[in-house]
């Protein structure tokens, strides 16, 4: 865990030393971390600079930028930032203004370093608090939000594939019999042109513009191009419902590959070649699964932004002349595998598990931003194309609905591999 950070603000250089000396043993088992600065004008750049700073402890009387300009600046830069006052009883005027400026507290000098451990670990406890409230919040907001937008995506979804449906079914009904009766007039046409097989001369010139022989044999492939046709949209229809199936309070089954097949169908334009570069293969290892207990809308969820950025991994490479150079082919790779593992406690106790392995062959992900990939608002993608929340609510329907787990595994040059394991269905008896 890392140490909490506290900005030290004051001129006398002396208290610097101090404060090391007497809360060594804090800083030596990395529970704080202490910066300095001797006025407000280096303290702004020390925060600008530093990550995560929790606590400024400041002096009221410094050269370039006081005490109390310093505090006016602070709630500029950071609400949950707070200051504690260290000044002498005879400043206790600055130190009201300070107090309404936006300070939490005051110690006093000569400084009582048992006091100011006492001030500094209350007001961490309340910077902590604050901080928690405000994530939970921004938390419960994103979740909101995202359920909102997968809710009308999908009655958006639900109702295009109920209105394709309808005449769809018209079409494929009436092709079929429009294919019988095609059948039957060519059959007849064929029986004149056995037994009569001298027409007059109007049949024979009509037969001939007509190309009557090429309208025979071409007539049965349209109507059978328009069944095939009609079999797609259909296809599609179903993928559609598959993928905006609403979820229910509680867990139903589920076949995972009709989920992810659902997926693909919609992102299947953004998988054909354009002009930065050729189509992206997607391969498919499945394995024999049963379904799944699970929350089918929130999991399609999940492979949607899996699959998403893969295809925008594959792009960025194509982008880069560089990377582009190295790739001969845009590959995604899914497999599924049903795994059964033994308890810990207990060998006769089995775990069943069903892992999705989403593996690209993109310019793969550096470690540092592997570290913060499921943090809440972290994007490494330009304003207006990533917003931050697509792995960090993925992580929350795979571990937190679904208490299974989810894992990147990648190097760069090497591509992405998004691993999610949840809990499947026990085919072994116990």
């Amino acid at each position: 865990m890392n140490p909490v950070k506290i900005l030290v603000v004051d001129d006398e250089i002396e208290l610097e030393r101090l404060i090391k000396q007497r809360f060594r043993k804090k800083i030596r088992a990395k529970q704080l971390e202490f910066v300095f600065a001797d006025n407000g004008k280096k303290a702004l750049e020390k925060i600008k600079s530093e990550d995560s700073i929790s606590l400024v402890l400041t002096d009221i009387n410094m050269p370039e930028m006081d005490g109390l300009t310093l505090l006016e600046k602070l709630r500029e830069i950071d609400d949950t930032l707070k200051a504690v006052v260290v000044s002498a009883y005879g400043d206790m005027k600055n130190i009201r203004t300070a107090m309404n400026r936006g300070a939490c507290d005051f110690v006093t000098k000569p400084i009582d370093f048992q006091d100011l451990g006492l001030t500094i670990e209350k007001t961490l406890e309340d910077v902590k608090k604050m901080r928690d409230n405000i994530n939970q919040l921004q938390e419960a907001q994103a979740k909101l939000v995202q359920s909102e937008k997968m809710s009308a995506l999908g009655q958006l979804v639900a109702g295009v594939a109920h209105e394709i449906n309808n005449p769809v079914g018209f079409i494929a009904g009436n092709i079929a019999h429009a294919e019988e009766a095609i059948a039957d007039m060519i059959e007849h046409i064929k029986l004149y042109q056995k037994h009569y097989r001298d027409p007059v001369a109007e049949i024979s010139e009509n037969a001939a513009a007509i190309d009557l022989d090429y309208v025979m044999e071409d007539l049965p492939q349209l109507i059978d191009s328009m069944k095939h046709g009609s079999d797609r949209i259909k296809n599609i229809s179903t993928s559609l419902r598959t993928f905006s199936r609403s979820d229910t309070d509680t867990t139903v089954p589920f076949n995972i590959h009709e989920g992810i097949d659902s997926t693909l169908m919609i992102l299947k334009y953004r998988l054909k070649a354009n002009e930065h570069r050729p189509a992206i293969e997607v391969i498919k290892d499945y394995d024999e699964l049963l379904p799944v207990l699970c929350y089918p809308g929130q999991l399609n969820q999940v492979f949607m932004n899996l699959l998403s950025n893969a295809i925008d991994a594959l792009d960025l490479a194509s982008s880069n002349k560089e990377e582009k150079s190295g790739l001969s082919e845009n590959k995604i790779v899914i497999k599924t595998r049903f795994i059964s593992g033994k308890s810990a406690k207990d060998n006769s106790c089995y775990f069943p598990r069903v892992a999705i392995s989403i593996k690209d062959n993109g310019p793969g992900i550096p470690p540092a931003v592997q570290e913060r990939m499921f943090d809440h608002l972290f994007t490494t993608k330009s304003v207006g194309k990533g917003t931050g929340l697509g792995l960090y609510i993925s992580r929350q329907i795979v571990t937190e609905r679904h208490q299974g787990k989810i894992q990147c595994i990648s190097h760069p040059g090497e591509g992405a591999e998004f691993i999610v394991e949840i809990p499947g269905q026990n085919t072994e008896s116990s």
